[in-house]
């Protein structure tokens, strides 16, 4: 393949685009990749579209090599499906919904676990057609409320999903282990720094899954790692090691205290500790119970219900964790002050939630026993001792506070969790049979019995996977492909407009020739100058520079990623190349 910049469909930047929030977004913008063409929607230009289709190929050459078989399902689904399977309702506003001429209503495809189900209930009828595993490259799309950071957060995107179907749960771990094994080489060949982290299966549903985290100061994921073990989990699964339970009987009567102008923790810690209440002057947040109120909408209901959520006052509530505990329900925290005077903004406690007939859920560290300094539900009053398992009994717990650096390792006990952000780039689930359930997908058994398959699913985002690589594969300069995904393998420059255009071209085609991929930079209208920003900025691994010492047989060989620059004799350079090229 040889392309030639006077023709290529290639328009470089030299300023950082006024939109564009990350370095993916804005080198690949001004690299010529990818081009905006509306909010979340982007145009792949040639040099994007390679590395797109070279990181599809790697992704495709993985999974044809576990056994599974390529399909491509439609992008526009019929709704009766997925109102079946209940997801409907239950992704809200998160997919985009229209009707056909005939007022059929469509959705356009978030993903396929209900098709998938569909086409084997159709073609698949005996124990003998199992296991089977499908997948497909497929655009999906999502309804986002407010698209950013480029290729990392849109509406459209590019998705490489599988489904596993097996006959039993050690089919289906068996199924599962495969992904993991094939997404961890897929990458490696990406050149990718990432992390397997424990996840929560959301309105996926399934009874575990994991995510792959790539490396990014930019990433939206937040998860942890233990300084001990290999734990590693997304910030949504940690746990919280609960104290051992005690006896609430045990504990002091409960006291109310005039507290004025005490809303926050802090001012009330302040104030505890000055009129030493309960005989204590050595109170702290984390001896307080902060009660947030938020509301709770289930998918299809009409209205919100009301949650009060109580963490230790030393934590604050992380609505994602809230989120990813109550999916599919969604959460909001809660305004509506005006209209509930039963609940006293800043003196709320949990004692009065069951009679007002508002839920109540705490964090795992309250336990029957522990004693709290909390408000009274009255206004300037707060109480000493209100013991859970006494004063109060919770509707159940959640995990809802912050998860800090130098909390305690759910796993070992003895290693601090750290905190580093990452770009999810795959997502691996045990869905078991929510789906085949859910429309009836049975296999006549070897005793003729019906058997019911379970599910996995395992999904990569293909696009997200360019932004990440470009995330972590690029300089002050521009971008630093891997060798693996590079639009080219080479870069010829011509610097200089008579001969060194000639053998540039000349160069460039015999190494199209050997089979290489060759951008020639043979523009006459620029300087050589900008042929080296613009090659800096493009980011192809080598770059072969045809100037200055051509006419004593020499040309200059640049390592984009190192830096590295060699003269080396024109002759001989093509199968240099091309054995280096095997090589990597």
């Amino acid at each position: 393949m040889l392309l030639r910049m006077s023709t290529l469909l290639l328009r470089t930047l030299r300023e950082d685009p006024a939109d564009a929030e990350v370095p993916s977004h804005r080198l690949l913008l001004r690299a010529g990749y990818i081009r905006r063409a509306a909010p979340g929607g982007y145009t792949w230009l040639p040099l994007g579209k390679l590395v797109l289709d070279r990181v599809t190929e790697v992704i495709r050459s993985e999974m044809v090599a576990i056994g599974d078989q390529e399909a491509h399902f439609p992008a526009l689904l019929p709704a009766e499906p997925y109102r079946t399977s209940g997801r409907w309702t239950e992704y809200g506003d998160d997919i985009f919904t229209l009707a056909d001429r005939r007022g059929a209503e469509h959705l356009l495809a978030p993903t396929h676990e209900e098709l998938a189900a569909l086409l084997v209930k159709d073609l698949f009828t005996s124990y003998r057609d199992f296991p089977v595993t499908l997948f497909q490259v497929q655009t999906k799309f999502r309804d986002e409320a407010r698209p950013r950071a480029g290729l990392l957060r849109g509406r459209e995107f590019l998705m490489k999903d599988a489904y596993s179907f097996d006959l039993d749960e050690a089919g289906l771990r068996a199924a599962y282990d495969r992904h993991r094994a094939a997404y961890r080489k897929v990458f490696d060949r990406l050149g990718l720094e990432y992390t397997v982290v424990h996840a929560m299966s959301g309105g996926m549903g399934g009874s575990a899954s994991e995510e792959f985290l790539a490396a990014a100061e930019v990433g939206e994921d937040t998860y942890v790692g233990c300084t001990a073990c290999d734990y590693a989990a997304n910030t949504e699964a940690v746990t919280t090691p609960a104290p051992p339970a005690g006896d609430p009987d045990a504990q002091p009567a409960t006291e109310v205290h005039d507290t004025p102008e005490t809303p926050t923790i802090a001012s009330l810690v302040d104030l505890a500790n000055a009129r030493r209440l309960a005989g204590r002057d050595d109170w702290t947040a984390a001896d307080t119970l902060k009660n947030v109120v938020l509301t709770v909408r289930r998918p299809g209901a009409d209205e919100a219900e009301l949650l009060v959520i109580g963490v230790p006052g030393d934590r604050e509530v992380d609505l994602k964790r809230v989120d990813a505990a109550l999916a599919p329900a969604t959460v909001a925290v809660f305004d509506a002050w005006d209209d509930h005077p039963e609940l006293v903004r800043g003196y709320i406690g949990p004692q009065v939630m069951a009679k007002l007939g508002v839920r109540c859920l705490v964090d795992p560290r309250v336990v029957p026993g522990t004693a709290w300094l909390t408000g009274a539900n009255e206004p300037g009053r707060h109480a000493t001792n209100v013991v859970c398992g006494r004063d109060f009994v919770p509707d159940g717990t959640i995990e809802a506070a912050e998860v800090r650096p130098g909390d305690p390792c759910p796993a070992c006990g003895t290693g601090e969790l750290t905190l580093r952000r990452g770009i999810e780039i795959g997502h691996i689930f045990q869905l078991g049979r929510r789906y085949t359930d859910a429309f009836a997908v049975d296999g006549l058994g070897p005793e003729g019995k019906p058997v019911r398959p379970t599910m996995g699913c395992y999904g990569i985002g293909v696009s997200r996977a360019v932004a990440a690589i470009a995330e972590q594969h690029h300089d002050e300069r521009g971008l630093v492909w891997p060798a693996a995904i590079a639009p080219c393998d080479v870069h010829v420059v011509a610097a200089g407009k008579g001969p060194q255009l000639e053998a540039a071209l000349d160069l460039g085609g015999r190494l199209a020739a050997a089979g290489l991929r060759v951008l020639v930079d043979d523009r006459t209208h620029v300087s050589a100058g900008v042929k080296f920003t613009d090659a800096e900025l493009v980011g192809i691994p080598r770059t072969v520079v045809v100037g200055r010492r051509l006419a004593d047989g020499y040309a200059e060989l640049r390592d984009r990623a190192t830096g590295e620059r060699t003269e080396l004799p024109l002759d001989g350079l093509v199968e240099r190349l091309v054995d280096h090229v095997r090589v990597v």
